[in-house]
């Protein structure tokens, strides 16, 4: 029996085309999870980025068990279309028959592409905003520093001027 639309015996690039759409999905949350570090940093809620962080890191995490299941469905569909074994998804379209699959991973490439250059330019904006998050944090505890307790060690008061804004116990 016959695969349909996409050919016969084409089970290794149906399997890879589903393993480049969770790769997309994973690029996806990758992104939604900079768009929310982003509007954490815009908001000033510094204070929570590190779940942010966090969570940004567990996505990259599955993105790398993705990319190394991807790289053994490429090399499967590479052998099968008779393309280099270490052949990337450019070279497996060069080498794709005629029909179907050609269009099905230039698609996906296309995608790909485009989520990871939305990646590289968020990830490049929060790090810009997070370097001046830590900037601005590093000015205000240096200048704290300048005989900053309101107690001495023999608990005599050390200063009568206003108040602290910042907690330096973090």
């Amino acid at each position: 029996m016959g695969w349909g639309l996409l050919g016969e015996g084409n089970m290794g690039a149906n399997e890879l085309s589903m393993q480049l759409w969770r790769e997309r999905e994973l690029l996806e949350m990758l992104l939604f999870k900079l768009d929310e570090q982003q509007l954490l940093l815009t908001a000033g809620r510094s204070h929570w980025i590190h779940f942010a962080t966090r969570e940004i890191e567990q996505v990259l995490e599955r993105l790398r068990a993705t990319a190394l299941a991807r790289s053994v469905e490429v090399s499967a569909v590479a052998e099968e279309w008779g393309a280099a074994d270490d052949a990337t998804l450019r070279a497996l379209i060069a080498h794709a028959p005629e029909g179907v699959w050609r269009d099905v991973f230039a698609d996906h490439l296309h995608a790909l592409t485009q989520l990871t250059a939305e990646i590289s330019q968020m990830r490049d904006t929060n790090a810009d905003q997070i370097a001046g998050v830590m900037r601005a944090t590093q000015e205000t505890i240096a200048a704290l520093g300048l005989d900053t307790g309101e107690y001495t060690t023999d608990g005599v008061r050390a200063r009568d001027d206003s108040a602290r804004i910042v907690d330096t116990q973090m």
